[in-house]
């Protein structure tokens, strides 16, 4: 049934519906032709000859208008298509620029982390190889030291002439401290003036007349005792047993710190205390306690107990010196005993106590073997607290003690029986727990704490791991669960 033809020209309800959604392929009379094209379309049997339906075909594409009106908005379509997707990317060009603005800083700081960590890790393993170097030649130094002391005596015994002389060899700290500042340090400063700085140890006024007999006096003489009765203990003990009973010095640090500097009281380095007590003991009755064996145990504790005393004393008085100041006060000690202690050993060698033939015969090698290995021990303790870990140092003072056992065996001028042995690592033991840091009950109860939650975890993520892995079995095996009716 035919509908009739509106006033607007819209023929068919067909055409409404084109015109109202907006085709783009509409135009007045669309539906009518598009009818009377399907009319003009025959079927034609095969190898019949059809010429009504080429010339309705030719006659609905004749017309250049409808051709026109209908491809110009579709190209208007595409050209708008293009527009947009062109506009899309550069939206997304220009939100990937914001983006690479924004991640810009976000990577210069990942990279200024990676950096960090790396120079933090450098750092740390450049202080653990100066620290193992120091470890080195602190032990070596002592080890040293003490075995020239003993090959000396064996022709030339004045104690307290070797040690005047290897003191006075202190003298040359501050050089060797200076000359190292010119090699390291950017701005370079004059002696006097840089000799002024690291005498502020003295106190504001720097070092006076005063401060240099009040201060350095003391100081001097604790330094002089400790010398003499440590070469005294190496004529009566082996080289091992009077390196293991100077280890006790931390022991007496400890226990004069907390009854003179009111240090905080530590029940480990009290067993530690104990444990050192314990192997002087020992040392004595590893041979019986003879007569020279008690008064080399003697003057070896007595040794550790003046070093003790001196380090509790400058402490106290000096605080605590840098690299610098440190050099300038060993150097001053060194003034000092050049100045105010040679006539000691003038009165020894008139008195002949300490008498020696001539000049000319004394071991010049040796004494001065023993004074630079002595000036190397303290110069290399104080460049170690700067270079790397002072626990380190401790342990390069611990480890003479196994040095010279190895080279009293080789001399074969000792013979290791039970008592000595368990006396010295009784002793190393004992300086090995005074290296302990004042928390180290919190440190380590923060430890297993950390090992605890790391096995709660893992145990948590097991039990995780194994239901997962028991579903998926369940799941893989087909198991249904049926209703009941």
């Amino acid at each position: 049934m035919d509908v009739k033809a509106a006033p607007n020209g819209v023929a068919t309800i067909e055409d409404r519906i084109l015109r109202i959604t907006g085709y783009y392929g509409y135009y007045p009379g669309y539906s009518s032709q598009k009818s009377t094209s399907r009319s003009s379309v025959t079927r034609c049997k095969p190898g019949a000859n059809c010429p009504s339906s080429h010339s309705s075909i030719s006659r609905q594409l004749s017309p250049l208008s409808v051709t026109e009106d209908s491809s110009a908005p579709i190209l208007e379509l595409q050209s708008r298509g293009s527009s947009g997707v062109c506009g899309h990317r550069a939206e997304r060009q220009n939100r990937s620029g914001d983006d690479g603005a924004q991640t810009h800083p976000e990577n210069s700081s990942q990279e200024n982390r990676i950096k960090a960590r790396c120079l933090s890790c450098m750092s740390m393993v450049l202080k653990a190889v100066w620290g193992l170097l120091i470890i080195l030649s602190v032990s070596s130094s002592w080890v040293g030291t003490t075995q020239i002391v003993k090959i000396t005596y064996k022709n030339f015994y004045c104690p307290f002439f070797m040690t005047w002389f290897s003191t006075n060899w202190n003298i040359m700290f501050f050089p060797v401290y200076y000359s190292g500042h010119l090699a390291t340090a950017q701005e370079k400063q004059s002696p006097m003036k840089k000799f002024r700085e690291c005498s502020r140890i003295f106190g504001e006024d720097g070092l006076t007349l005063k401060l240099f007999l009040k201060r350095t006096a003391p100081f001097s003489i604790l330094w002089t005792l400790t010398n003499y009765l440590y070469l005294l203990a190496l004529k009566k003990l082996t080289a091992t047993d009077v390196s293991a009973l100077f280890c006790c010095n931390k022991a007496f640090v400890f226990l004069l710190s907390w009854i003179v500097l009111k240090d905080r009281f530590m029940g480990v380095r009290i067993v530690a205390a104990i444990m050192a007590i314990t192997g002087i003991v020992m040392m004595a009755y590893a041979d019986n306690f003879h007569a020279d064996s008690i008064i080399g145990v003697a003057f070896a504790v007595g040794s550790a107990s003046t070093s003790a005393l001196y380090k509790v004393l400058f402490k106290m008085f000096l605080g605590s010196a840098n690299f610098g100041e440190a050099a300038h006060f060993v150097s001053t000690l060194g003034f000092f005993n050049l100045i105010f202690i040679s006539f000691t050993p003038v009165i020894l060698y008139f008195t002949k106590v300490e008498h020696w033939s001539s000049f000319a015969a004394l071991p010049w090698g040796c004494l001065c073997g023993m004074a630079g290995l002595w000036l190397a021990f303290n110069i290399l303790v104080n460049v170690g607290v700067v270079l790397t870990y002072p626990i380190l140092i401790s342990i390069g003072t611990v480890l003479s003690v196994p040095g010279n056992a190895a080279v009293d065996l080789l001399k074969q001028e000792v013979i290791f029986n039970v008592v000595r042995l368990a006396a010295t690592i009784i002793i190393c033991i004992g300086f090995l727990l005074m290296l302990l840091p004042e928390e180290w009950d919190e440190i380590t109860l923060r430890f297993i704490n950390s090992l605890k939650e790391k096995k709660s975890e893992e145990h948590v993520d097991d039990i995780t791991d194994s239901s997962v892995h028991l579903r998926s079995r369940s799941r893989a095996n087909g198991a249904v669960s049926i209703p009941l009716a």
